[in-house]
């Protein structure tokens, strides 16, 4: 009885033992496909050196144990910018609408602003990107949400590039945060951005002031995301160094620099060659100085529909470079 007794212990003890690998194997495997069963689709338009390029990094963050965050601006980079800026045409627009021709003191008080604006003329400049967050003070969330939003879906549908939106959901892919950052106003630019790129809008950063008693008020919250300042918004609100950073523009270097790994250059400029004022760029066209910075730089097509008429050029108003792919 003592040998049978020994000869079942010694059986039931090796099949929990086979029952205790299968699980151990089972759940490494679980493991490995949950972990490793990201899939890079590649990009159509962009060459093979990118994409691969782009995919290599990408594999190289599977088993970081981190927040993963990416970083792009808005026009130019998500975004076409041609022949003007959203941000100014849905302000002239709404101006032509409600303001233009009237005498109350209401109109006079936005309209004076507007001329400011372009009698400046510096439409990339912070007190112009000031100037129309003060154009949209007493007016609620919603309301400027919406003013972006009907902008968006008159004159701009159509202008996301595709690229960028395969790119973000590669992103998403590989358990990338997304974040757009934007000199605009924040509330103009959050609705549409936040559909079409399928993000919360609480990722959409962009000008932001002080909203009391459910209006937005002239009292800007700093940093301004213009310039350096846009480098000053990720640790503020952000609050981690992002992988990857994207921009189109000069006024991306700072925040582009911030990139702990990937930078990613939509439509450089390579005719305007920098000077002291840019800092390190001095020298070298936008495109040259990130050649030399090792970034990837890739096209996106953004030009005029000529069929599209925009109340920005009755304003007089400079247009934006066309980007042909």
């Amino acid at each position: 009885m003592k040998n049978i007794n020994s000869t079942q212990y010694m059986k039931n003890k090796n099949t929990h033992c086979v029952y205790r690998l299968l699980f151990i194997i089972l759940l490494v495997s679980s493991y490995s496909v949950s972990t490793y069963s990201q899939t890079y689709r590649r990009i159509s338009g962009w060459s093979d050196e990118i994409n691969n390029r782009i995919e290599s990094f990408l594999n190289t963050t599977i088993t970081m144990n981190t927040r993963k965050v990416a970083v792009f601006d808005g026009d130019g980079t998500v975004i076409g910018q041609v022949p003007y800026y959203l941000a100014d045409e849905a302000l002239y627009r709404y101006a032509d609408k409600y303001y233009k021709g009237r005498k109350d003191p209401l109109s006079i008080e936005k309209l004076a602003i507007l001329n400011r604006m372009v009698k400046d003329g510096n439409n990339v400049g912070k007190a112009y990107v000031e100037d129309r967050v003060h154009f949209l003070s007493g007016m609620t969330p919603a309301e400027i949400m919406d003013m972006g939003y009907e902008c968006y879906l008159d004159s701009y549908q159509g202008k996301f590039y595709p690229e960028m939106k395969q790119l973000i959901a590669n992103l998403k892919e590989y358990g990338f945060e997304v974040w757009i950052l934007t000199a605009s106003p924040e509330f103009l630019y959050q609705k549409f951005l936040a559909e079409e790129l399928g993000l919360p809008d609480t990722q959409i950063l962009g000008v932001k002031s002080v909203v009391t008693n459910g209006v937005l008020t002239n009292e800007i919250i700093m940093p301004i995301p213009q310039d350096d300042g846009k480098a000053n918004v990720i640790p503020t609100f952000i609050k981690t160094r992002p992988l990857i950073v994207g921009g189109n523009s000069r006024g991306d270097m700072d925040m582009l620099n911030q990139s702990g790994g990937l930078k990613i250059v939509v439509n450089p400029d390579d005719v305007t060659v920098r000077g002291e004022e840019d800092g390190p760029m001095n020298g070298y066209t936008v495109k040259q100085y990130w050649e030399k910075e090792g970034a990837v730089i890739v096209k996106c097509n953004d030009t005029p529909n000529p069929k599209m008429r925009f109340h920005t050029e009755s304003w007089k108003i400079r247009t934006n470079k066309s980007n042909p792919q």
